[in-house]
């Protein structure tokens, strides 16, 4: 099973610019920019997750919210979008029992390629302007 320090070194492998919050909680930045990614040992897991945006107020997302849906079936390979508490969160639970460099590394790129492929398409779709 990989310890808290399993997992700070799996950062400072990934060349990763990160924070830890607070003990086995760290905020993650790669070098390739996108929003940070909080990474969370709770063991038996690693809970990864980023928030993309605030989702806008009121009614009529119906459109937004299957096009999230069928995005986690196509084209989220690790982890899935969720709502949670008026956000849209981009998020992945792994096994710390198994867990290698490679599969965190996977599931950190995976989380970033699709918040950073999808982000003009789920704004447009939520009526958010560019930032």
């Amino acid at each position: 099973m990989k310890t808290r320090e399993d997992l700070e070194s799996f950062l400072i492998r990934m060349d990763a610019d990160y924070e830890e919050l607070d003990t086995g909680m760290w905020l993650v930045r790669t070098g390739n920019g996108g929003y940070p990614i909080v990474v969370h040992h709770s063991d038996p897991l690693v809970l990864l997750r980023m928030k993309v945006m605030d989702l806008p107020e009121g009614e009529g997302n119906l459109d937004l919210y299957r096009t999230l849906l069928e995005l986690n079936v196509t084209d989220v390979v690790h982890g899935a979008y969720g709502l949670e508490d008026n956000e849209l969160i981009l998020s992945d639970t792994l096994e710390l029992e198994t867990l290698d460099f490679q599969e965190l590394q996977a599931s950190v790129e995976s989380i970033q390629l699709a918040a950073s492929g999808h982000m003009d398409r789920i704004r447009s779709m939520a009526g958010v302007e560019e930032d």
